[in-house]
């Protein structure tokens, strides 16, 4: 599949690759096989707390740095517009890295409300050079009309938490109406009983895929980009070969019917949740 033109330009691939819980020298080791492997789009967070590993797993990997897209995230603890630029530097020095090519604030945090503070550093870091293309992740429509209210500029990326129990239709609308490319977090559901479901089953055994496989292809279809992650160079793989069959229209329709109110993970609802 062709990669998404974000609103700035930055192609981005259809399916990226997790690095949470990635550290130390097997996170790096994983980072690099990954690349290895074949993928392009690698995601992180400045409160993953694995930056040097990131930086170790790219080089590692003998992969050019500008055949790469790495996003990273800002904490809310450093929303302050200064304090968000002096991270963001911070995090590249620890990184060995000169920019990002994506860079999202990680929750709306709304009653601290200094989203709008914090997308306006982020704007001033794309000016600067520090970062190629600028989103957020978990931000309700409410939060992006916000944004671009008071800044006049919309992310170019939301990543959301998306999986068959919770497949996020409003917020997927609203994104694709306004030009913002949406990806999932927790891609498989963090190893849920999704990954049990009869309905997916019956589709893999079809296909003669995986269940992982399939969920990331329903993923892709709906016009979603997936970041799964393994530590397993055969999941890694496995998680990359999806680009090779296609979910009928019925098959699609099934796999959203799964979807729950109640679906998220751990209950971590952007109108009232907040991390620092």
């Amino acid at each position: 599949m062709d990669d998404y033109i974000l609103r700035d330009g930055l192609r981005l691939p259809r399916i990226g690759f997790g690095t949470y819980k990635l550290q130390g020298v097997s996170g790096a080791n994983a980072i690099a096989s990954a690349i290895q492997t074949g993928y392009r789009l690698v995601d992180s967070a400045y409160n993953y707390e694995n930056e040097g590993a990131l930086g170790a797993g790219i080089r590692r990997s003998g992969v050019a740095r500008n055949q790469l897209i790495i996003t990273s995230k800002l904490p809310g603890r450093y929303y302050e517009r200064n304090a968000a630029i002096t991270a963001l530097q911070e995090s590249l020095f620890r990184s060995g890295l000169d920019y990002y090519d994506l860079y999202l604030l990680h929750w709306p945090n709304p009653k601290a409300d200094q989203y709008v503070e914090a997308w306006q550093a982020l704007i001033d870091a794309q000016r600067f050079g520090l970062v190629r293309s600028i989103g957020v992740c978990n931000f309700l429509p409410e939060h992006l009309e916000r944004l671009e209210k008071e800044t006049g500029v919309l992310p170019s990326v939301n990543q959301i938490e998306l999986h068959p129990y919770f497949n996020q239709a409003k917020e997927r609308a609203f994104d694709a109406e306004h030009g913002i490319v949406t990806q999932a977090w927790s891609p498989l559901g963090r190893a849920s009983s999704v990954l049990q479901e009869p309905v997916i089953a019956e589709i893999a055994r079809k296909h003669g895929k995986q269940v992982g496989q399939v969920i990331l292809r329903w993923e892709i279809q709906l016009g979603v980009v997936p970041i799964p992650k393994s530590q397993h160079v055969s999941r890694q793989r496995a998680n990359l070969a999806v680009f090779d069959f296609e979910l009928s229209a019925d098959e699609m329709a099934a796999i959203n019917s799964l979807t729950k109110p109640d679906g998220r993970n751990k209950n971590q609802d952007p109108a009232t949740y907040q991390e620092f």
